[in-house]
């Protein structure tokens, strides 16, 4: 019988550290002589072994992202994003590739909106034995209109979002390209906190193995829909040609 949920270990929970909110928390990854379980550093970034693994049947990783605190992919160099998501897709693939389990997810949060707990910024990259996330997604997801594209990378904005109003799609389907694509993904974010989310400062990468390409989702985040936390339904703005043309007067 095919897992519909992930189990959350509450007592686990309950002494995370929270410092999005509470900035006098101290910060675990910026003590970085205390870290633990490290599996494996290349200059600022670590991958590690999630200390508080919350979610049960999965291997939870971390990947600290940089040493700055405050930093963010909106900021970073261009080189520096481009070292970030070849590691981290590396490092995903390697998990997928190990047969270890049912899928593995990778992914980020940002911002008080998002569904992290720690500022620092880091990624997620978290193998599931008994749930295959594929089986909650679909085509349609990764359709929409096209922002800009070059060979083997696009990014659009969906007309079909899986919950949001609007989300990005930075589609691979050249891995030769995989540097673009940071650089796409660096484009978005700097989009959703400058120009859409000002006020939140929030949003999520999803990546996505999907019919042979590598799939970003980048998701402002605002409160959660009501719609869509009742009845699953999905909304989407009546303004989408207008917001692709905002973006490209901006980046394009």
């Amino acid at each position: 019988m095919r897992s519909t949920h992930l189990h959350f270990d509450m007592q686990l929970g309950r002494k995370k550290p929270e410092s999005i909110h509470n900035r006098d928390t101290s910060c675990p990854f910026c003590d970085r002589n205390s870290l633990t379980d490290v599996l494996e550093q290349r200059g600022s970034m670590i991958w590690l072994k999630n200390k508080y693994p919350v979610l049960q049947d999965t291997l939870q990783t971390v990947l600290v992202e940089s040493d700055e605190c405050d930093g963010d992919w909106s900021v970073y160099s261009k080189e520096h994003v481009r070292n970030l998501l070849a590691f981290g897709v590396e490092k995903w693939m390697e998990m997928e590739q190990s047969k270890d389990f049912q899928s593995v997810l990778f992914f980020k949060n940002h911002g008080p909106y998002s569904g992290g707990s720690i500022r620092h910024p880091h990624m997620q990259i978290v193998g599931l034995h008994q749930y295959d996330y594929l089986h909650q997604v679909k085509e349609s997801d990764f359709e929409g209109i096209v922002i800009d594209q070059e060979d083997g990378v696009e990014v659009t904005l969906s007309t079909q979002p899986r919950a949001s109003f609007f989300e990005y799609n930075v589609v691979l389907s050249n891995y030769d390209r995989l540097g673009r694509m940071a650089e796409y993904l660096q484009i978005l974010a700097h989009w959703i906190l400058n120009h859409v989310n000002p006020r939140f400062q929030s949003y999520n990468f999803f990546f996505y193995h999907w019919e042979g390409k590598l799939v970003a989702k980048v998701v402002p985040r605002f409160v959660t829909s009501p719609l869509f936390v009742g009845y699953s339904i999905p909304q989407v703005a009546n303004n989408l040609e207008e917001v692709v043309r905002e973006i490209r007067s901006h980046y394009f």
